[in-house]
Parts: C-alpha cells; sequence; structure tokens
C-alpha cells in the first residue's frame, strides 16, 4: 500500500513509519523538517504543513491511507479533513488521545479530579478533534486511542484492543509507541473501525 504519516517525526509518527515500512509499504512522511524521518528506500520524506489543507492535498493524494500523528494543540480537525477531502484519499487515521476515553459510564478520563493539568489542554483539543470526526460521514475515518500511559518501550506485539473505555491492568493504563504503531498498521491493513474510535493498551 501507499500510505502517508503526517507528523512522521514525532514519537507515534516514527513508530508508525518503521511498522508500515516493516511491512513493505511505501510511506510518504510529512514533517515540518522531513530530514528528521527515517531513511528507508520506502520512505519518501516531504515538507508539509498540517495547518495548510491546500499544500497538503497534493502532498497525500494517490495514497491508500493518510495518517495523522501530530499534537492537537498544533493542528485542526477541519483544516485535516478539508486537506484528505481534496485528496480523495479513501481512509483517514488518527493518532488519538486518551483523555475522551471513559473510566466509568459517562466519565472521561479527562473529567476525573487526579487528570494531570499539564496535559488537559491537548487532551481537551483531542476530545474536540473527535467530536468533530464523529461529525462527518463522508469521509472513512478512524480514531486511535493510546491507554493513559503512552511511552518509549518495546515491541511486543501483545496488547488488547476496546471501544470506548480505558484499558487497564492492574490499575496500570498504558502502551508503547511500538506496540500502538502495529494495532494503527493492522487497523489499516485489515479495516475493522469504520468512522469509529477504539482503542489499545495491555
Amino acid at each position: 500500500m501507499k500510505i502517508a504519516v503526517i507528523g512522521a517525526t514525532g514519537r507515534a509518527g516514527r513508530e508508525i513509519v518503521a511498522e508500515l515500512v516493516r511491512r513493505g509499504h511505501q510511506v510518504t512522511a510529512i514533517a515540518r523538517h522531513p530530514e528528521k524521518a527515517q531513511a528507508d528506500p520506502l520512505v519518501t520524506a516531504v515538507a508539509g504543513d498540517a495547518n495548510d489543507a491546500a499544500g497538503l492535498a497534493p502532498l497525500i493524494a494517490g495514497h491508500d491511507a493518510v495518517v495523522s500523528a501530530v499534537m492537537f494543540l498544533n493542528s485542526d480537525p477541519a483544516i485535516l479533513v478539508d486537506a484528505v477531502r481534496r485528496a480523495g484519499v479513501p481512509r483517514y487515521l488518527v493518532v488519538g488521545g486518551a483523555g475522551s476515553l471513559e473510566v466509568a459510564p459517562g466519565l472521561r478520563l479527562i473529567d476525573t479530579p487526579d487528570f494531570p493539568d499539564a496535559y488537559k489542554a491537548e487532551a481537551s483539543k483531542g476530545a474536540a478533534f473527535l467530536d468533530y470526526l464523529r461529525g462527518v460521514s463522508d469521509i472513512d475515518w478512524t480514531f486511535l486511542s493510546p491507554s493513559a500511559l503512552f511511552f518509549e518501550g518495546p515491541r511486543t506485539g501483545k496488547f488488547r484492543l476496546g471501544d470506548d473505555a480505558l484499558l487497564t491492568d492492574g490499575g496500570n493504563s498504558s502502551i508503547s509507541f511500538a506496540d500502538y504503531a502495529i494495532a494503527m498498521a493492522d487497523e489499516i491493513e485489515r479495516p475493522a473501525h469504520s468512522r469509529r474510535r477504539f482503542t489499545v493498551g495491555y
């Protein structure tokens, strides 16, 4: 497949690019600093701005899928969706956040008393991004939320998938960027969550 990754040099983006290359896909790595992208014959690194729909559209046109791995505080869902529409890409996948996941029916993680203030702005924008996507019916989108702790760690290939509830294991909620990338690549290859959010965790 031919897949574009916006935000390809961030922590999640880099692992997603690496996983897609591992599987033999052609990847267009889009970033503000493309020179930082993974060097590989299957990777074409290009400069792109997530906040410029007109400039982004030609970069992602002709791909089978596009993955958005940019921080929510640095992006606008309307602009990104507009770029996907202009480009005519059939699938749009988003590296989501954990804040909008439910810890109890109707109670989101971001709304719990112990949610760190330092992450509230990003988490709030992530929740708003998901709300925006849920109103989009003309694009085949998927929003993949990580667990609460999203960390640099090993690629184990052992994890669980869920829907809108935060996944926990013995009170902990975590997933490595490498294992998250496996779940994202699996979804690209075998779509199972069309116009839905799902989550991955140990």
